[in-house]
């Protein structure tokens, strides 16, 4: 069976079990702050699991797109170096939310691996959780039981905590599960070492397949278990590996999930992968594999996080991507010889692989090449620029050991891999301190994890007529943002966080709210709670009552809960409050989200219908916009978006809101939907005129609201990808005032002539003339010092040597080095000067005397610029540096003389 075959088995198998079939959930998730990535099958169904949500099926069943590279499971270090992790993976999976449990979950797992996909029963081993008495959680013996209808108990596995019991994370749902395992080995390798015995044991030939798990408790922040309401279904099978075991082969890679990407590296670079049935292969044919593997592995990762709209970057999950595909890039750079981009080349092999299941990298296909192609060129400068501050590192080194904290410093500044200057290192005969490189790196990820990290308490729930304990009751939540900015509320939980970076906060979730939570590109609503607080007993009953306001300072979304957050709580939580947004905030926000749309139909309208959205920010000072576009938008085609912008503000054009209709109507009616975002069967339809978008954000009820719409930056964020910011309403106003402040203090400076631009230009001209004259000064004034100095030259050990300060501009000083060391044999010129208030330093030394003498004037700057405070570098026979001190001047002639002597 082919891979694809093989997805649709499992897919038929349980549609046939009266399960749902849902679509992947994309790879980067927008909607849970405690996830980066989606990085287990159960991840889009968490609301559901924690009671926020109602599953539209009891049964669902899916293939998921997962990433494993951050955080608790993290597989990134492994990937190449064995034959069965992956960054990115599919996980087979089948749900229950609160139906059937382990009698069927069981008996189907077993159905389909041995009667529809037949394979060997003789290879399969299961595992029941053993107990754990310290948390009074029993021996599962219903799992055991089940099992021993279908295998020996020699086959059935005793597993611990570790192995045996599944948690979402260090809070929430839980519980026993039961895996599957397949020995792939030879019956020869089986004869002689049980199965059994390797089970969990990394054994690349002895895997687990299936693990499924049994919601069945919720872990509290102390540690302790509490029953759930309902007991859930969770399982997740790795479909690489049922790939392996279907396909009769040993190693994930040699499945056709991976050989046409192999295949196609191989074309490029020239080298030859082995397949895992080879054994006794070379060090250097081993090298080789691994970095295939690397890189097959990890184009997927990127590919598919690109194309759901997460682009590489500096920060956060963008971060993330980055340092994926430069892993890849690497292990091509070093062990496949390649200097130029190439891994963008396997992207059309990946789309018409795997575009028929997973259409969204079929149609972002082009984006997702440019993207890669463009990061790889920039990393490989990178790379070039690393190996040139390492040779400068290895000219400061004395002995053959180089610092671990500059080696370190390359690896953190500049993205320079350990490994490759480990490498490097070796080949000039020097190596690296690795427990100074440790001690740097472990500084850091000391310091990365107190700035992240953050103690969550429990939900403490009131109100028990709105929400049970369990929270199972939550998902009557309701949001009324869109019709009003402020209700009556109850509060319905707390929890308090406590964070490095933020302090103590409370989350407060209330039965209904108008405060519009993070999402889609729009910053959460900012308000107040108010209460009606009582006198103290002590004072007169019938005294007037306080009012109490707590400040909401930002609302966001997190498994379907609206989470409001707070510095404080209220005295009495079980009261009555006036949840009210701040209006002004939430007026210039709508602004900006309305004017994002119409510019999204403007771009599309002038520049062509491959721009897409491809990201953006809704704030309630300005709007930002990436969309996809393959040059930069020109000024001409910037006044035209402006331009049509601000004629559909002024054509007054009205909301058209569609509420809850279903997904296909609004596409039919020709609404966009964004590729990465997670839509259900019921959406909202936003309308402006021709402007048709899905969107859940806050809008203006009329375009004329806006009042005006000015661009203010354009620029790239990546290859095929573009970025506008704007602004409208009172910032456009402001824009514009400052703007005529500034014409006024410049009329002012220019004695307020009638025509302000013909005396600028007249300016820009005087400018121009005297600066000529300038630099013909400069030159004369530098001739004449020529002529001055060569004749001081003094001859010292055969060198012609001078050292002077002179009084001209660094870049005048630098030419004059030049000049009057080429005018000697054997010149040795090192002239210092001073510009706005900071000291320069030039070195010029003949190249035969670099090349007789093994002079370096870069090496003789870094020496004497020590005494002015600075740095510098440059050629073996120029250099030139700069520094803070300028009475260090004095000294670097002196020592200079040394020098030569």
């Amino acid at each position: 069976m082919t891979s694809q075959d093989i997805r649709k088995a499992y897919l038929q198998f349980f549609e046939s079990k009266g399960h749902l079939i849902v679509p992947s959930a994309p790879i980067v998730l927008k909607d849970d702050p405690t996830l980066m990535f989606n990085n287990s099958g159960m991840a889009q169904f968490k609301e559901f699991f924690l009671g926020n949500g109602t599953p539209k099926s009891q049964r669902i069943a899916d293939t998921q797109k997962c990433l494993r590279v951050s955080g608790k499971h993290n597989d990134l270090e492994d990937v190449g170096f064995d034959t069965y992790h992956h960054t990115m993976f599919e996980m087979l999976g089948n749900w229950s939310f609160g139906d059937y449990f382990k009698k069927e979950a069981l008996a189907w797992a077993w159905e389909f691996l041995t009667e529809v996909l037949k394979l060997d029963k003789d290879r399969l081993y299961v595992s029941v959780f053993e107990g754990n008495p310290a948390e009074n959680v029993p021996f599962d013996q219903e799992a055991f039981d089940i099992w021993k209808q279908y295998v020996s108990e020699d086959r059935i596995i005793l597993g611990n905590k570790k192995d045996n019991f599944w948690e979402m994370g260090d809070q929430g749902p839980c519980g026993p599960c039961s895996e599957i395992h397949i020995d792939l080995r030879s019956d020869a390798e089986r004869n002689e070492v049980s199965g059994r015995s390797l089970v969990n044991a990394d054994h690349p030939q002895v895997v687990e397949i299936w693990n499924n798990v049994f919601m069945e408790f919720n872990r509290k922040a102390d540690g302790s278990l509490e029953k759930l309401p309902a007991q859930h279904v969770d399982t997740g099978m790795g479909f690489e590996r049922l790939c392996m075991a279907m396909q009769n082969v040993t190693s994930n890679y040699d499945t056709d999930v991976f050989t046409p990407l192999i295949a196609k590296v191989e074309e490029i670079t020239g080298f030859k992968y082995t397949s895992n049935e080879v054994k006794n292969i070379s060090e250097e044919q081993n090298k080789t594999n691994i970095a295939i593997r690397v890189i097959v592995d990890h184009v997927r990762a990127v590919a598919f996080a690109i194309a759901d709209g997460q682009l590489p970057s500096n920060t956060g999950a963008g971060y993330v991507i980055r340092r994926i595909l430069r892993r890849a890039i690497r292990y091509g750079f070093t062990f496949l010889g390649t200097n130029e981009p190439f891994i963008n080349k396997l992207v059309e092999v990946l789309a018409n692989q795997m575009g028929e299941f997973f259409p969204e990298i079929k149609s972002q296909q082009q984006l997702v090449t440019n993207v890669i192609r463009d990061e790889e060129a920039s990393f490989l400068r990178t790379l070039e620029q690393g190996l040139q501050l390492l040779d400068k590192v290895v000219a400061e080194t004395s002995g053959k050991e180089v610092s671990g904290e500059k080696v370190f410093e390359l690896y953190d500044t500049f993205g320079f891999p350990k490994d490759l200057t480990a490498l490097i290192l070796k080949e000039k005969g020097y190596s690296f301190n690795e427990t100074e490189f440790e001690t740097e790196l472990q500084k850091q990820k000391a310091r990365s994890r107190a700035a992240s990290e953050v103690i969550t308490d429990d939900w403490i729930y009131l109100n028990q007529g709105n929400v049970d304990s369990s929270g199972s009751e939550q998902a009557k939540q309701t949001f009324v943002g869109y019709d009003q900015t402020e209700s009556e509320v109850k509060i319905t939980r707390i929890r308090k966080v406590d964070s490095k970076k933020d302090g103590i906060l409370y989350q407060i979730v209330l039965d209904n709210t108008p405060f519009y939570p993070e999402g889609g590109g729009q910053v959460g609503d900012k308000g107040i709670l108010i209460s009606r607080k009582s006198k103290v007993e002590s004072q007169k009953s019938d005294e007037e009552s306080q009012e109490e306001i707590i400040e909401i300072i930002d609302t966001k979304k997190e498994n379907n809960l609206i989470i409001h957050y707070s510095k404080y709580l209220p005295e009495d939580l079980n009261q009555t409050f006036i949840a009210k947004v701040n209006t002004d905030l939430r007026t210039s926000t709508s602004k900006n989200h309305s004017a994002t749309h119409l510019m999204h139909l403007a771009l599309r309208t002038i520049l062509g219908t491959h721009v897409e959205q491809k990201g953006s920010l809704v704030n309630p000072n300005y709007l930002r916009f990436d969309f996809s576009h393959f040059s930069k938008v020109s000024d001409e085609e910037l006044r035209q978006v402006e331009a049509s912008v601000n004629a559909q503000i002024e054509a007054q054009l009205q909301l058209v809101e569609h509420r809850n209709i279903p997904i296909k109507e609004a596409l039919d009616k020709g609404a966009m939907a964004l590729f990465g975002e997670k839509y259900g069967d019921s959406v909202r339809m936003i309308e402006f005129g021709d402007s048709k978008e899905l969107c859940g954000g806050i809008h203006v009820k009329n375009s004329a609201d806006i009042w005006h719409f000015k661009i203010i930056s354009e620029g790239a964020v990546a290859a095929g990808i573009r970025r506008i910011e704007a602004i409208t309403g009172d910032a456009v106003k402001d824009f514009y005032k400052n703007q005529e402040n500034t014409l006024s203090e410049i009329k002012e400076v220019l004695k307020n002539p009638q025509d302000v631009l013909k005396s600028v230009a007249s300016l820009q001209d005087d400018n121009a003339k005297l600066k000529k004259q300038l630099e013909q000064l400069v030159k004369e004034k530098i001739e004449g010092l020529k002529n001055t100095l060569v004749a001081e030259f003094q001859e010292i050990n055969g060198i012609n040597f001078i050292a002077k300060q002179v009084d001209l501009s660094m870049a005048a000083t630098k030419d004059l080095a030049q000049a009057i060391g080429t005018s000697k044999p054997n010149a040795f010129v090192v002239l210092a000067s001073i510009e706005d208030n900071a000291p320069n330093i030039h070195c010029y030394i003949a190249k035969e005397l670099v090349a007789n003498k093994s002079l370096n004037a870069g090496t003789v700057i870094r020496e004497l610029g020590k005494f002015i405070d600075g740095n510098g570098g440059g050629q073996p026979f120029f250099a030139s540096g700069k520094g803070k001190n300028v009475n260090g001047i004095k000294e670097v002639l002196e020592k200079v003389v040394d020098y030569i002597k």
